[in-house]
């Protein structure tokens, strides 16, 4: 068979691959015993083998991708090759072949790859989607990387979006669990996001406008709403699932805030005010995603996020140990943000370029559409939550249904140094003192894989 212009991807691959022959003898993560919950829905994981490939290993690779590669062929000689590394039952090798599954489009090699990757796995996945099967089954079972693994995703990705070269380095983030969300980094410069892009186009200083101005809106419309020293502002969702990042001024204070409609989580960062040294963060949708969550980095230093947490994971600003602090964001409807702030601003209607898109209630209604792995059954993995970190360092969900019908039936909801009000038609975290406690609305898989010894509030 003749391969397509998408089969160049195996031509980086192969030489990832042959990074990963010369290592040395590497010994297999050892990994807890598995939740009751994980072996249930995905079986008992397989064998992991220790140490580097085998000479046997190290040839069958070269002839199923350098051979492929040089040839512009997969044949006989190919599918055989690819037989005997599923012999070598090393699961470990499924990480890279989960990887090339991403991007390869045609249906017959994909076919074959997951067909060696459920082998490897011990796995019959059926008619699941070949690579969310195949990675969800990876993620939940903890298998280890391969040796020199992140050099092997670097060369793939990229080989398709070179863009993601300053962003692929080490740190502290899994890369097993970063995959593609199938759009094309954000890498404008500051302040230029005007200009279009072939990719989710952050706004900068985005125009905005009265409430009395904003005649766009319906009430029931749902909107972010962020209030900083005493100034108020409403990001219509509407906006932000075209946007999904935006960096802003508020209250005189800068704001880096991203929206994940992947985890119905608004966020805002405070990008000022930070140590000697550096330069305000300039946040950016890298087209990335960890378990379904957004990867999001600073187009100033090109250091990765986690958007969830705050932290710097790789380039100079993890090297500073930055972690930026969380203005909290309240999830409401616009007609009674706007009653509770007369004078907030919002966002202008042209900042939604046109299009309307209502992602949670028609593309992500079933379920998370990427690998997440294993979800904490404790919640539907939909439900949404209102997430904050006590003073003692411990993260706490309240399931949002349970909390604001306790606060509406004038219930007090407290925990440590927690207290929920509310606020504008919705709810936010504050401190005894009534001080911002930085918490936001997302659901329940989104924050329990972030926060995995989540305290989960009871009523």
């Amino acid at each position: 068979m003749v391969l397509s212009n998408v089969f160049r991807i195996f031509a980086v691959a192969v030489m990832a691959f042959g990074l990963l022959l010369t290592v040395g003898p590497v010994r297999a993560a050892a990994a807890e015993p598995l939740p009751d919950y994980v072996i249930e829905k995905f079986g008992q994981p397989p064998a992991i083998p220790e140490g580097a490939l085998s000479e046997d290993l190290q040839r069958a690779v070269r002839v199923a991708f350098i051979d492929s590669m040089v040839n512009r062929v997969w044949g006989r000689d190919q599918s055989v090759a690819l037989g005997e590394i599923v012999d070598a039952k090393d699961p470990r090798l499924v990480w890279i072949i989960s990887d090339l599954m991403r991007f390869a489009s045609g249906q017959g090699l994909n076919a074959e790859l997951a067909g060696a990757a459920a082998k490897l796995l011990g796995k019959e996945l059926g008619a699941q989607d070949h690579w969310g099967g195949v990675t969800d089954h990876l993620i939940a079972w903890d298998i280890p990387a391969p040796p020199d693994y992140l050099r092997a995703k670097r060369a793939i990705f990229t080989s398709i979006v070179p863009g993601w070269e300053k962003i692929f380095v080490e740190g502290d983030i899994d890369w097993r669990l970063v995959s593609w969300g199938g759009v094309l980094i954000d890498d404008r410069a500051y302040d230029t996001t005007d200009e279009r892009c072939n990719c989710i186009p952050a706004a900068d200083n985005p125009p905005v406008s009265s409430a009395e101005e904003a005649t766009w809106l319906k009430d029931s419309d749902i909107v972010f709403g962020i209030e900083v020293n005493g100034e108020a502002r409403a990001y219509p969702r509407r906006i932000m699932e075209v946007r999904e990042m935006v960096n802003d001024t508020l209250g005189g204070r800068h704001l880096g805030i991203p929206y994940c409609t992947l985890c119905g989580a608004a966020q805002a960062y405070f990008t000022d005010q930070l140590p000697q040294g550096i330069e305000r963060p300039v946040l950016r949708t890298s087209g990335l995603l960890i378990r379904s969550n957004k990867v999001m980095y600073d187009i100033t230093s090109h250091s990765v996020f986690d958007t969830f947490l705050g932290n710097a994971v790789t380039g100079p600003l993890a090297a500073k140990g930055l972690k930026l602090k969380q203005a909290s964001v309240v999830t409401t409807d616009w007609g009674r943000w706007k009653k509770a702030h007369p004078n907030t601003t919002v966002l202008v209607e042209a900042l939604a370029l046109g299009r309307d898109f209502d992602f949670r209630n028609n593309r992500d209604a079933n379920g998370p559409i990427f690998p997440v792995g294993d979800v904490d059954p404790r919640l539907p993995v939909h439900e949404d939550i209102i997430g904050v970190v006590t003073a003692s360092g411990k993260p706490i969900a309240f399931q949002r249904s349970k909390a604001m019908a306790a606060l509406l039936g004038g219930n007090e909801v407290v925990y440590e140094n927690i207290r929920l009000k509310l606020v504008g038609g919705g709810v936010k975290a504050v401190g005894m003192d009534g001080s911002d406690l930085g918490s936001h609305q997302a659901f329940w898989f989104a924050w329990s894989q972030f926060h995995p010894k989540t305290e989960l509030w009871s009523g």
